[in-house]
């Protein structure tokens, strides 16, 4: 055994003297133990002997500790505490009931259905933190690949990396936002062909490759050559260049429930992007129980929703 873990005394003799200590008298602290009253003496002896200090002064009528046998005494009771609660903490770990589950998101999770997986998660698991963290899709794949992340909200491309597993939870056609002044805004629907004019906010295609493309996608069906006035992220920065007159944007009917009245939102007939959004995850089955129970949570929400089952 390395000598670090080498000690010239066992666990009893810490637990013998606690007892003792605590009570200032041999013969109840030896039927709390449930020891020999003569064995119980030896002990505390010895460990005086190992440790080379009087921890207790000893006379007919009375036991005092020392002040080595309260310095003892400070270190040993959060030492025993902590293996006492060992068992315990370890099968609430296997069991999912506490942890830590590292978890990251975009504002389409953000806005949809995020709060209510973790709401739900939380009430059930109240000893699991989640530490949550938004950053677009790139960032988050290449998280999960780390390990640097236990799962995460994210728009999934045409292909994942190997090892990655996902569960789709949204699937919706997206509309745009407009400043509520705009020319466009008294229509109650749209088309991309409408909007040929207007200069458009969109994130760097670097953060999420997928959704990116199916924007140009649909630009194209629409034979229109888009105009882009500024690539932000995230997306509320977006939103907010919106409020502020300088172009419109793409939404989804569930991120736009709550809107500024500088805002409005309306929906594209004929080509318009679809955002999907995943729960993904390394690993099949997750080998944390604590992950393992937050996927159960958030699968939880049936089917995926799409643009038809949810409205504005």
């Amino acid at each position: 055994m390395p000598r670090e873990y080498q000690y010239p005394f066992e666990l009893r003799h810490l637990v013998y003297f606690r007892e003792v200590a605590r009570r200032l008298h041999f013969r109840q602290a030896a039927e709390a133990l449930s020891v020999a009253q003569p064995a119980l003496s030896r002990s505390i002896a010895q460990l005086e002997e190992m440790l080379g200090a009087d921890l207790l002064n000893r006379t007919k009528r009375r036991v005092e500790i020392t002040p080595a046998g309260k310095a003892l005494l400070e270190r040993i009771e959060p030492l025993l505490r902590g293996l006492a609660a060992i068992p315990g903490d370890i099968r609430a770990l296997a069991g999912g009931q506490s942890g830590h589950l590292r978890v990251a998101f975009t504002g389409l999770a953000m806005a949809t259905e995020l709060p209510r997986i973790v709401r739900e998660f939380s009430r059930r698991y109240p000893g699991v933190r989640i530490e949550l963290n938004e950053s677009p899709t790139s960032v988050q794949l290449a998280a999960l690949l780390a390990g640097d992340i236990d799962c995460g909200f994210f728009h999934p491309d045409a292909t994942l990396p190997p090892g990655l597993q996902t569960r789709l939870l949204l699937r919706e056609k997206n509309g745009v936002l407009l400043p509520a002044d705009h020319a466009l805004a008294r229509k109650t629907a749209l088309s991309l062909r409408d909007l040929a004019d207007t200069p458009f906010v969109l994130f760097p295609r670097a953060n999420n490759p997928g959704f990116h493309d199916r924007i140009m996608a649909a630009f194209s069906g629409a034979g229109v050559s888009p105009r882009i006035a500024e690539e932000v992220w995230p997306r509320a920065n977006g939103v907010g260049l919106v409020r502020a007159g300088l172009g419109a944007t793409f939404m989804t009917p569930s991120e736009a429930k709550h809107l500024p009245p500088e805002i409005v939102f309306r929906p594209l007939r004929g080509p318009a992007p679809e955002s999907r959004l995943v729960l993904g995850w390394r690993g099949a089955p997750p080998p944390d129980p604590a992950l393992t129970a937050f996927l159960a949570v958030a699968g939880e929400s049936g089917s995926p929703k799409r643009a038809s089952d949810r409205s504005v």
